[in-house]
């Protein structure tokens, strides 16, 4: 009899112990980007499209960029790329090669591809992404192609002062400085070694309008350089905290058997546990100064309404926040306010009954959150 007492006992012990573990907040690091700007530079090699093999046309090439990541996913740059390109012609089994110098700036849009996917974590060791835009080449320094048409001017004609007279060889021969418009596109992978400093490879594709090799193909003429460089980030490009998840329930009640003893027999009886919904709390953090919820925070609010829906006996708490390092008290007050009401707005555009949600303001009060500024511009919700 005490030997079935004590199994009866450590049975119930062990299931409180599952249900209370049960019941523990999983705890994981949320990442918030940081606008930033950045600049790169980068060596590499160019290969000029034209009527010979791969690898005849290569030329030593170099860019310098500057940028600026307006989420974890968009950017913009301005690179300036340049040195030279290269040309070739073959005429009765005879090559001529001939280079000139150049200059590209050119403004592109980014796209990371990588955060764009998985979300953002700047903690990953490799990021990727696709890049487009439009500039201008500049090309100056023409002279051999000049002086490869006037040679093969004189080679065909035989008299100079015929082949003065006769059409070019090279049909789009030019001189001195000139402008054409490019676009630009291509690839790149970014391996991080610190939080502000990554190191590259690049692909580019630049197409320009027939003439800038001085020849006549009835087409775009385009060249291809891979790069490689770093990137250097300046000030702080994200910020990262620990937050606790609670875990979701099914909603089904468990089922707990005790045994009781009796001098007869044994009868089991069944305990039903009601489970107790878990808090829930989520950060939604803004920019400075403003109270508009940025589309990087919208996913927090529809997980606190998801999480409402799934428990509709709770309710949550919205408390707005403005850090005391900027502004005055009474703008802070009216931010915080503001920011409380702006998280109330989208959960009940989200399905949520306003008798449902507590709105709340602390302003700038001694007692914030969070230990640095950035965190303190936030709306906590917390679901019981």
């Amino acid at each position: 009899m005490k030997i079935n007492k004590l199994i009866a006992s450590a049975s119930i012990a062990l299931c409180a112990a599952f249900m209370a573990n049960a019941q523990e907040a999983a705890e994981e690091t949320e990442y918030v980007f940081q606008p930033h700007w950045y600049v790169q530079g980068q060596v590499g090699m160019q290969e000029t499209l034209g009527e010979t093999s791969f690898g005849r046309l290569s030329s030593f090439n170099a860019q310098i960029g500057v940028g600026y990541r307006f989420n974890p996913v968009l950017g913009a740059r301005i690179v300036f790329n340049g040195l030279n390109s290269k040309g070739s012609i073959t005429l009765d089994g005879n090559r001529s090669d001939w280079k000139w110098n150049y200059i590209a700036p050119t403004a592109n849009v980014t796209v990371d591809l990588v955060n764009l996917i998985g979300g953002f974590n700047p903690e990953r060791l490799v990021s990727a992404g696709i890049f487009g835009g439009i500039g201008a080449n500049i090309a100056w320094g023409n002279d051999e192609a000049n002086t490869v048409n006037n040679n093969l001017k004189n080679s065909l004609y035989g008299d100079i002062d015929l082949a003065t007279a006769r059409p070019d060889v090279l049909r789009n021969i030019w001189s001195g400085t000139k402008a054409r418009f490019v676009t630009q596109f291509g690839a790149f992978v970014d391996f991080n070694v610190t939080k502000n400093l990554k190191v590259g490879l690049e692909l580019q594709a630049n197409v320009l309008p027939d003439g800038y090799n001085s020849k006549k193909a009835g087409n775009s003429d385009w060249y291809f350089n891979g790069l490689v460089g770093v990137k250097y980030a300046f000030g702080t490009t994200f910020t990262k905290s620990k937050r606790k998840v609670a875990k979701e329930y099914s909603g089904e009640p468990q089922v707990i058997e005790k045994i009781v003893e009796v001098p007869v027999e044994k009868i089991v009886v069944k305990e039903v546990v009601k489970e107790v919904p878990a808090p829930l709390t989520r950060d939604v953090f803004f920019k400075i100064s403003t109270y508009n919820i940025t589309k990087d925070e919208m996913y927090k609010v529809a997980e606190v309404a998801r999480y409402m829906k799934q428990n509709p006996t709770t309710k949550v708490t919205v408390t707005g926040y403005a850090d005391k390092g900027t502004g005055t008290m009474k703008i802070n007050l009216r931010l915080a306010k503001e920011r409380a009401e702006a998280v109330v707005k989208a959960l009940v555009n989200e399905g949520i009954a306003a008798d449902r949600i507590i709105a709340k303001s602390m302003g700038e009060t001694e007692d914030q959150p969070y230990s640095t500024p950035v965190q303190n511009r936030v709306a906590i919700c917390i679901v019981e």
